[in-house]
């Protein structure tokens, strides 16, 4: 593995300021007007000024789609964008693009689909899934009478070893549901050999994947990785809240599904969104092409798309290699007394920009309340929610805080976040 691989490299300082004036709120708490740093990209996501604006213009609109006429034109054009810029992102080829009011409904549904349509006694899923996936195997899989099968989390590193997936999968598992970053711990599982062992196993498995986590920090390519099903959730990359997005296969979209009667197979859509939704959608879209031109030269989406997730996905990772190593003249939270990462974080390679905490001397609750009085905002992770106790417990933990920068972050506010740190620890 390279050292950039390894370590990331920071975009251009003159391209970051342009990146964080494309945010709203970087620095500054909207409510109190203080600076401040926002570390809960993970929970809450700072937002797109050109999403925000986009999405206000569109929805001002009193114009319907499909009724004809300039302006009716005009927004069914968006939705047509928008599901070509979502293909894009993905790099699908067919199938279609599913919007809900959120990805936690897009998963637990095609959970339902498929294990209520194709024939096998058991599911596979695991320990670090987010509700909307758990629950949607665990609930279906009672309905259905299948055996729920859980691959179990390494506590020492908050990840999933592929084959401890793979093993758990036979001729008979109608369904494998993996999520692709865990919210929890910041590991992205390996789900290019999951996909590929399991299906030496069956080859026609049915496989979904929760990258609701990863969407914002990384590629996902149908073409290397093709699984049944993704979804994510635009309001955490940037975009509005009140709309979950995802692509399913082709056969999954002709499974018999919650539709019109009449209503087209390939419309998973019940009525439709607004079409303001859209035009924040491919705002996004737009975005990240905008931040791959600064560094190759083409006309192709793709390719612009890429450049710029690659680069989003290089300068997190040297955030985070700050984060936990710090610097000659600031301490990384690996070096702090009293406080601990909860997990081992060996390859960063396998890590998104998310990293729990635990404290010696403090609850987790307690961490959180501090940090916020000293002009941070992060969250708590407990087993006292349900969104978040199996996960924790899979790692030995009853909670832990749960630090989440983003691209738009600097290896300053790095370096303020881990004074703060140090001093909350030695309280």
């Amino acid at each position: 593995m390279t050292d950039l691989e390894m370590h990331g490299q920071l975009m251009p300082a003159e391209l970051t300021a342009q990146v964080r004036d494309k945010y709203y709120y970087v620095d500054i708490d909207p409510f109190t007007n203080k600076k401040r740093l926002f570390f809960d990209n993970s929970g809450g996501s700072f937002r797109l000024k050109d999403a925000s604006k986009r999405f206000q213009e569109v929805d001002d609109l009193p114009n319907c789609g499909g009724h004809g006429g300039a302006a009716s034109n005009y927004l069914d054009s968006l939705r047509t964008q928008a599901c070509k810029d979502l293909s894009t992102m993905f790099n699908a080829k067919d199938g279609c693009i599913v919007t809900s009011m959120t990805a936690s409904i897009i998963i637990y549904d095609v959970s339902d689909c498929i294990i209520s349509n194709i024939p096998g006694t058991n599911v596979v899923t695991t320990q670090l899934e987010h509700p909307s996936a758990f629950d949607g195997c665990a609930a279906f899989a009672e309905k259905y009478g299948k055996e729920l099968r859980v691959a179990k989390t390494d506590p020492r590193t908050g990840s999933i070893d592929p084959m401890e997936v793979v093993k758990l999968v036979d001729k008979d598992t109608c369904l494998l549901s993996v999520i692709m970053t865990s919210n929890i711990t910041g590991a992205v599982l390996d789900i290019e050999t999951i996909v590929r062992e399991a299906r030496k196993i069956k080859p026609d498995l049915y496989i979904i994947c929760d990258s609701v986590q990863h969407t914002p920090h990384g590629l996902f390519d149908m073409q290397t990785c093709p699984v049944d099903a993704v979804n994510f959730a635009p309001y955490k990359f940037g975009g509005i809240r009140g709309l979950g997005a995802g692509w399913i296969s082709e056969r999954v979209m002709n499974l018999p599904h919650r539709k019109l009667i009449q209503e087209r197979q390939d419309n998973w859509e019940m009525g439709g969104c607004a079409p303001a939704q859209y035009a924040a959608l491919s705002a996004i879209f737009d975005y990240v092409c905008w931040l791959g031109s600064n560094f190759i030269d083409t006309d192709n989406r793709r390719d612009l798309y890429v450049e710029g997730m690659t680069r989003i996905t290089l300068h997190e990772r040297a955030l985070l290699d700050r984060l936990l190593h710090g610097s000659a003249e600031v301490p990384g939270v690996l070096d702090i007394p009293g406080v601990h990462c909860a997990v081992e974080m060996d390859n960063l390679a396998e890590r998104d920009l998310i990293v729990p905490l635990v404290f010696d001397n403090m609850t987790c609750e307690e961490a959180s309340r501090a940090y916020e009085e000293n002009g941070v905002v992060v969250h708590e992770r407990t087993d006292a929610s349900l969104y978040s106790a199996r996960q924790v417990n899979s790692i030995g933990k009853h909670g832990i805080v749960r630090i989440s920068p983003l691209h738009c972050h600097t290896f300053d506010d790095i370096d303020e976040f881990l004074k703060i740190t140090a001093k909350i620890a030695a309280k």
